[in-house]
C-alpha cells in the first residue's frame, strides 16, 4: 500500500524539528509520499525547501485566507516565481475563511482571485480552503477559476448537497480525520456521494487527529492509515483496492511522477 498524504504542514512545529522520524514514520504506516502545502509566502519557501530535501515530497504556495490582508502586488509577484519552482505541484491553501475573518472578507475575496489567476496562468491545480463560506467562494471559482476543473476543497466537512454542487462543476473533494470524528455524520453522508475518481484523503497534520487517535494531539501522516481504512469501509471496498483508487486520483490530479524508491 503507497498512499499519498495529499495536505500536510510538514514546516509546521512540532513536525519540522523531527522531520525525519516523521516520514520513516509514515512510510512504515504506507503513506509513502507527501504534499506539504504552503500558508504564506515565507512558510511557501519553506515547502519548496522540504521538498527538495526528501524524496516523494512535493510543494504547494499560496497564502491562507487568514493572512490576506497582508498581501501586496510584490507579494504576489514572489509567489509568481515560487510557483515555477520544478518542486510546486499546486497553488494553495488559498480561499476564504469567514469563521475567525482574521483577514478583512474583501481582502480574503481578493487575495483568493488573485491566486486562482496565478494557478490558471501557470496550469497548476488549486487548493481551496473554505469555512463558513461556501456560497461565496462557490460564486468566485464561478467567476474566476470556470476553466480550471483541477480544484480541491481540502479538509472537507461539507453537506451532501455542497458536496454535489463541488462534485457537479467537475472539482475534486478532500477528507482528513474529521470524517471519523463521532459528530461528523454530515461529512460522512457526504463522502458516500464523492466517486473514487474525485476523492483524495490528508491528514492536515500536525491538526486533527483521526479516531482511534484522537488523544494523540500532534497528527502527523503515519496516521492518514486510520482515515484510509475508515472511508474504505464505508465505501464497501478492500483497503487495498480503496488506497490504489485514491492514489491514483491524487497522482492524476497534481500530476505526480513515479515515486522514488
Amino acid at each position: 500500500m503507497e498512499l499519498i498524504d495529499t495536505h500536510c504542514h510538514l514546516t509546521f512545529k512540532p513536525l519540522d524539528s523531527d522531520i525525519a522520524a516523521v516520514l520513516e514514520r509514515s512510510r512504515a504506516a504506507g503513506v509513502t509520499s507527501w504534499i506539504t502545502v504552503g500558508t504564506s509566502l515565507h512558510d511557501s519557501q519553506r515547502t519548496i525547501e522540504f521538498a527538495g530535501r526528501f524524496d516523494n515530497m512535493y510543494a504547494t504556495v499560496g497564502v491562507h485566507p487568514h493572512d490576506a490582508k497582508d498581501v501586496t502586488a510584490d507579494m504576489l509577484a514572489q509567489l509568481n516565481q515560487l510557483a515555477q519552482n520544478l518542486n510546486v505541484v499546486a497553488i494553495g491553501e488559498t480561499g476564504l475563511d469567514f469563521h475567525y475573518n482574521f483577514s478583512k472578507q474583501p481582502d480574503q475575496l481578493r487575495v483568493f482571485a488573485a491566486q486562482l489567476n496565478l494557478a490558471q496562468e501557470l496550469n497548476l491545480p488549486v487548493v481551496v480552503h473554505s469555512r463558513n463560506a461556501f456560497d461565496e467562494t462557490m460564486d468566485i471559482l464561478d467567476r474566476h477559476g470556470s476553466a480550471q476543473k483541477r480544484v480541491v476543497f481540502h479538509c472537507f466537512s461539507g453537506s451532501p448537497e455542497q458536496a454535489k454542487q463541488v462534485l457537479e462543476r467537475g472539482y475534486y473533494i478532500s477528507f482528513t480525520g474529521v470524517v471519523t470524528f463521532k459528530n461528523a455524520e454530515q461529512t460522512r453522508r457526504a463522502a458516500k456521494l464523492v466517486p473514487l475518481d474525485r476523492l483524495m484523503i490528508e491528514t492536515d497534520c500536525p491538526y486533527m487527529s483521526p479516531e482511534p487517535m484522537r488523544k494523540q494531539k500532534v497528527n502527523e501522516p503515519a496516521l492518514m492509515v486510520h482515515t484510509a481504512k475508515f472511508l474504505a469501509e464505508l465505501k464497501g471496498m478492500d483497503l487495498i483496492d480503496f488506497a490504489a483508487a485514491v492514489t491514483a486520483t491524487s497522482t492524476a490530479f497534481f500530476a505526480l511522477p513515479s515515486p522514488r524508491n
